[in-house]
């Protein structure tokens, strides 16, 4: 029975159609999943370069760049420490956030993302910090602070430079894909 299923002409372009949508799928994933080591891989060597380390301060994803991050043998050279701030207490205790500018703008807003970047700087020995604080969903969103957006903070010598995306998809992918913005942009900060 199966070997007149495979040798039967209708059902063969329809298994192989199967097979190829399959096989491009599979390219695809691992091409997005081989894409944040190499992001981490070039941020090593770019921070390694300036003899300089990097903290995290993580809301949304729960420290997941801290764990890409030292996914890499050798990052103790350069990652410092990674801060998971995902309560506004956490935020307050342990980055020095004012209580009062989340009781004022909100968790999720730049002013807070600003302040994540510097105390992570502050409360650590690195030169360069990137905070993320953001709605990852599914719920929790809001009309003004929709599932999906995310705010950004990269801290360098020189300064804090903030950013708001918003990225479609699921739980999963919007923190996938914060990850991989937040190392790209702090890998061209650092160009």
């Amino acid at each position: 029975m199966l070997e007149q299923f495979f040798n039967s002409a209708p059902n063969a372009p329809a298994l192989t159609n199967t097979l190829d949508a399959n096989a491009n799928a599979n390219a695809n994933a691992n091409a997005n999943a081989n894409a944040i080591p190499t992001l981490v891989a070039a941020l090593a060597e770019r921070l390694q370069q300036k003899g300089w380390q990097m903290a995290t301060a993580e809301s949304c994803t729960g420290g997941l760049i801290a764990a890409a991050c030292t996914d890499l043998a050798g990052s103790s050279n350069w990652f410092e420490r990674g801060f998971v701030t995902y309560s506004n207490a956490a935020k307050t205790e342990l980055l020095g956030v004012d209580a009062g500018l989340i009781e004022r703008h909100g968790a999720v807003t730049e002013p807070v993302a600003l302040a994540m970047a510097h105390g992570a700087v502050a409360r650590s020995r690195a030169q360069v910090a990137l905070a993320v604080t953001g709605v990852a969903g599914p719920g929790g969103g809001s009309a003004e602070r929709p599932v999906g957006i995310v705010w950004f903070g990269w801290a360098t010598p020189a300064g804090v430079v903030t950013e708001m995306r918003r990225f479609d998809g699921d739980r999963a992918a919007v923190r996938e894909a914060t990850v991989r913005h937040a190392l790209t942009r702090l890998l061209e900060l650092l160009a």
